[in-house]
């Protein structure tokens, strides 16, 4: 029986309460394959789900995509194969593991081209973008649109995913180092939201015109001067909470602002079924080969130092994405 290490909580809180444990690994169940994991990828949906502002059962596993190679096989898996290279990011959490069962229905091969680092770092990063600029609003050549924390996992993805689409894109990001990273990475404008007249510095940066979309991932910090930099019928896909819940709002607000549409997505509706999972990734990996996206990644922590990586998340002391290793 193989011996895993994996992240456990037996409550939810602050980074500490994580506790890496071995557990010995049943052979995989029907439907299942089991995978030897070689990279994980970190999320805030991670933190989210540590500190309690997503419920979940417990005691629970922590982290929600990883790639790896398929090491055995349960009962009634035909369309993956034992030595298959395999990534994951909707399969329940629990991907803070050297080793894992997960059901082949959630699991994607990985194709020639892409490596076991990048499919970890863009599973759920680059599937969230995949579907907000093509499915929450399919973006158009001369759109406007904004990113916030566009330094970040997503956020670097969506400014180049945006400017291949042909859109004109503002990048808001906290500090001088993330600003001129946003930059280099494609985006029109980069504006440091820590500013107090950064909501003035991007309709400057603009001529005064506003967005058609604005992708907002800090939520509380900045959801209400999104509504203001949005442009009549125009969106804002709130898709994160990094800086706290956004409270409730009076839906009156969206029309004083321009008749306005608000959506909160989520990348675990949009691959709900095997076929649309599988679909996105296609699309996300053919973007990777074409050049088109990329992401770097900002940090690595191995998996024994996963506290100091929640820690740093927390304090936006990275840029890019994290890698974990087991």
């Amino acid at each position: 029986m193989t011996v895993a290490r994996i992240v456990r909580i037996e409550a939810q809180g602050g980074p500490e309460v994580m506790q890496l444990v071995d557990v010995e690994l049943p052979p995989p169940g029907p439907g299942e394959v089991q995978l030897r994991q070689t990279a994980i990828g970190f999320n805030f949906v991670d933190i989210y789900q540590r500190s309690g502002l997503y419920k979940v059962p417990l005691p629970s596993g922590v982290g929600n995509e990883a790639a790896g190679v398929v090491e055995a096989l349960g009962a009634d898996v035909a369309d993956i194969a034992v030595g298959d290279r395999v990534a994951y990011a909707t399969a329940g959490a629990g991907a803070y593991a050297s080793a894992r069962n997960v059901a082949a229905a959630k699991l994607v091969k990985i194709p020639a081209g892409v490596s076991d680092e990048q499919a970890a770092v863009f599973m759920l990063k680059g599937m969230t973008a995949q579907f907000l600029v093509k499915k929450t609003h399919r973006i158009e050549p001369g759109d406007l649109v904004i990113v916030h924390a566009a330094a970040g996992g997503v956020g670097q993805i969506l400014v180049r995913w945006a400017k291949a689409l042909g859109a004109i894109v503002v990048g808001t990001a906290g500090g001088p180092e993330k600003v001129a990273r946003v930059l280099e990475i494609g985006a029109d404008h980069a504006i440091d939201y820590r500013r107090p007249d950064w909501v003035e510095a991007v309709l400057a940066a603009t001529g005064g015109t506003k967005a058609r979309v604005v992708y907002d991932s800090v939520g509380k910090d900045t959801f209400l001067k999104s509504l203001d930099l949005t442009a009549p019928f125009g969106l804002v896909a709130l898709y994160g909470a990094a800086s706290g819940p956004v409270e409730p709002l009076d839906l009156q607000l969206l029309a004083a602002k321009g008749c306005l549409f608000v959506t909160r997505p989520s990348l675990f509706q949009h691959a709900a079924t095997t076929a649309a999972l599988r679909e996105g990734a296609a699309d996300l990996f053919e973007a990777i080969a074409a050049g088109i996206i990329g992401v770097d990644i900002g940090a690595r922590f191995r998996l024994d130092d996963i506290v100091a990586a929640h820690r740093a998340a927390e304090a936006r002391a990275t840029t890019g994405a994290i890698l974990i290793t087991p």
